[in-house]
């Protein structure tokens, strides 16, 4: 096994052991809310992984009782608060794109060891994985509609592809949180497994991945991946587009508010 130099507060620990790369979200005081930092930490390790022949699987889990929240922006470099036509397009291109770009392009497959809720961009880094085990207490939450906003981080890619159109709306209009039992029976996770045996069983499924045929199951990634891809780079910039007009309207502002604030949204539809 070898072990990253981690710094002591490290918000992204890293350790390889029997060719498995553990990506592991550490900041159970946020539920694990992806911050600027540990989004580019994440995108780094799984380029790794791709170049590195010891490396053959790749999991990525999360510390505490929450998988990860959403993003956490606050960790973002300083901007002088103009916004121009473009700036969020832009924003949401070079970082939640390319965050789950990262994941569905990992020349490894990737597994993700879901210990509690995924909310948001962090549902959409859980199902961006090549194979998904949850905890009984995990929840997958398209939160977006919950503050105003378009799903963004390739949602309106990933989730009709996994459960089809008609309950892919479901999730995003709603916004519910599906319980571990319910997103295996719609197919957005592999195993649903109780909570004390997910590292035990993340780790059995890592290692026999690391012992198969590492191009191989490479290959046969890109081939399934690309069979669902009627154009991707359309439907990530159609994305990214979508949240730049919607984040002109007032009630995404509102719904932004309230969650600062900590209140429920009262939103107008305009």
């Amino acid at each position: 096994m070898t072990d990253t130099p981690q710094p002591p507060d490290s918000s992204v620990l890293h350790r390889t052991d029997n060719n498995v790369s553990w990506i592991t979200l550490n900041r159970p005081e946020a539920m694990n809310a992806v911050t600027w930092d540990q989004r580019e930490r994440i995108i780094a390790l799984l380029a790794d992984a791709s170049a590195d022949p010891a490396v053959r699987a790749v999991v990525i889990t999360a510390t505490g009782k929450g998988f990860c929240a959403g993003a956490d922006l606050r960790g973002a470099p300083a901007t002088d608060g103009n916004r121009i036509a473009g700036d969020v397009s832009r924003m949401i291109r070079l970082g939640a794109q390319r965050l789950i770009t990262a994941v569905l392009d990992c020349e490894k497959p990737v597994l993700a060891a879901v210990n509690g809720t995924a909310a948001g961009i962090g549902a959409h880094l859980a199902l961006a994985c090549d194979l998904v085990l949850a905890a009984e207490s995990a929840r997958f939450i398209e939160v977006f509609v919950r503050r105003g906003l378009v799903p963004d981080g390739g949602g309106a890619y990933l989730l009709p592809r996994l459960v089809g159109p008609q309950r892919a709306k479901e999730l995003m209009f709603f916004g519910d949180a599906v319980p571990a039992a319910e997103a295996e029976r719609l197919g957005l996770v592999n195993r649903v497994v109780p909570d004390a045996e997910l590292a035990a069983r993340a780790r059995e499924w890592a290692e026999r991945l690391a012992q198969g045929p590492t191009r191989a199951i490479a290959l046969a990634k890109q081939l399934v991946n690309a069979s669902l891809d009627g154009d991707r780079a359309a439907a990530l910039a159609a994305e990214a587009t979508a949240q730049e007009i919607n984040m002109t309207t007032a009630d995404a502002a509102e719904g932004v508010a309230s969650f600062v604030e900590r209140r429920t949204p009262k939103y107008h539809g305009r």
